[in-house]
């Protein structure tokens, strides 16, 4: 009865009783009744658990542990070889842990939460790899059966999450008729609405959906049937037939492949269509998905190209028609061309203050 009070606030913890609770007590029940998150989400925090554990003694006492105990935990997975990201990561969800002990009155405060301890992940796109069309028709020659083929379509041409959307796809989500599939996705399945989406069959995608459809056993219930084994290892079985299309392995493989048909997709349709189909948002899009890829460039610059040589062109016209009139040379040598390049930007009314360039 007494720690139903506590847990609601009405009685206060006496002092003692914080000196009762260990790190691993807390911890393990924290998880344990966690039953609102992923098992995935478990495996993470799991992990923390256990380098919280190896770095302090367990049964040492939660109240015992200040904010400079947290600095040296965040030093010390650094000194483990772990990435900064990797750090941050495993520092906000120890943050979880003792934020939970603070609302539940077992702690003052969370010797986690300080702006000294970062626990928000920077934004790393050096990793990034645009796979053109044709890589992906290399690693498409490459690939071993059609199932193959198909998972690697349904990253590249579908933009689908590998490899729990791949798995959870069944025959009955293709709407052959209407050229649309039902994507369930777990990831985002505990948020209201975001249990599944509708992705079009796109023409790329078509003829390995096709292909692997002929192939398929009578009532064969699941599309992908031979990779399903939880010991089978998609990214590495990638990277060997990556290789043997005579690639490199890109980083994050098959993150790059849903982020390169994100970033297609972007060039034709709105992105709240885009991101509907993906299976994200705006700004996440834009900060992990997106990417800037050469033919951005090589379409910049034969548009500066067309627009400077139309302009030469149009300014060679006016010149002739005004010497023919006039009998007089070009007012404008021919090299301030250049100049004509600029925007125009106008003539304002002076004010009572000075005109500046930008108004």
């Amino acid at each position: 009865m007494r720690e139903k009070l506590f847990e609601h606030g009405l009685i206060e913890r006496p002092a003692e009783a914080l000196q009762e609770i260990t790190l691993r007590a807390f911890v393990d029940t924290f998880i344990k009744n966690r039953n609102d998150v992923k098992p995935s989400t478990k495996t993470v925090w799991n992990r923390v658990r256990n380098h919280l554990r190896a770095f302090f003694d367990e049964t040492c006492d939660l109240s015992s542990i200040g904010t400079g105990d947290a600095k040296d935990f965040r030093q010390h997975l650094l000194g483990t070889g772990m990435s900064e990201n990797t750090v941050r990561k495993m520092c906000a969800v120890a943050s979880q842990f003792f934020a939970d002990a603070v609302e539940r009155n077992l702690l003052t405060r969370n010797p986690f939460a300080q702006k000294s301890i970062p626990r928000t992940t920077r934004e790393n796109r050096s990793r990034d790899c645009f796979i053109t069309r044709e890589m992906a028709e290399k690693v498409l020659s490459a690939c071993p059966d059609a199932e193959w083929r198909l998972l690697f379509a349904l990253s590249r041409f579908g933009g689908l999450r590998c490899p729990s959307e791949h798995l959870s796809l069944k025959w009955a989500d293709v709407l052959w008729d209407q050229n649309k599939i039902i994507v369930t996705s777990p990831k985002t399945a505990h948020h209201e609405g975001k249990e599944n989406r509708i992705v079009p069959i796109f023409p790329e995608l078509l003829p390995y959906l096709e292909e692997a459809y002929n192939e398929a056993a009578d009532g064969a219930e699941f599309i992908i049937t031979r990779y399903r084994k939880a010991e089978t290892n998609l990214r590495t079985q990638l990277h060997r037939i990556i290789r043997a299309a005579g690639l490199v392995p890109w980083k994050k493989v098959f993150h790059n492949l849903r982020a390169s048909r994100e970033t297609e997709l972007a060039e034709f349709f709105p992105i709240h269509v885009v991101c509907a189909w993906i299976g994200n948002n705006p700004t996440i899009a834009a900060k992990h998905y997106l990417q800037v890829t050469d033919d951005h460039f090589k379409n910049a610059t034969d548009a500066m190209h067309y627009a400077m040589q139309n302009m030469h062109e149009t300014s060679g016209t006016e010149a002739n028609r005004k010497a023919t009139d006039n009998q007089k040379s070009s007012v404008f040598p021919s090299n301030s061309l250049r100049f004509r390049s600029m925007p125009h930007l106008g003539m304002v009314t002076t004010g009572l203050e000075p005109a500046t360039f930008c108004v």
